[in-house]
């Protein structure tokens, strides 16, 4: 009996860490979005994930499109904050079917950052 609720409880388990797993390291789609960082923070109240928004304009006197997008690494984060109102071009990654926010409000997680002249 305990090794029927063991397997009760390890399967299911086992199988939400592989579901993480995969959708973590496998992306859907990859791309780079250039504009304005207007907004940058670390949020949550149990997870702390970096949260922030690109603003990408298109044509003189149009509206603004809005970017947001997560960072999972530190490095980038700091290179970000760094690059703050600076035109940049952000690489980023697209990941579908992440179960859980704890890994960023968003399912564009930035990998690079570079600054445009």
């Amino acid at each position: 009996m305990p090794i029927i609720i063991a397997v009760g409880i390890v399967g299911p388990l086992l199988l939400l860490a592989a579901w993480i797993s995969i959708a973590l390291h496998w992306h859907y789609s990859v791309g780079n979005r250039a504009g304005y960082i207007q907004k940058f923070s670390q949020k949550g109240w149990l997870c702390k994930t970096w949260e922030g928004e690109l603003a990408m304009v298109n044509l003189p006197g149009a509206a603004q499109e809005r970017f947001l997008f997560s960072v999972r690494d530190d490095s980038v984060a700091q290179e970000i904050t760094r690059r703050m109102g600076g035109h940049v071009t952000l690489t980023y990654e697209e990941h579908r079917g992440i179960p859980t926010s704890c890994f960023g409000d968003t399912q564009y997680y930035v990998k690079g950052v570079e600054k445009i002249p």
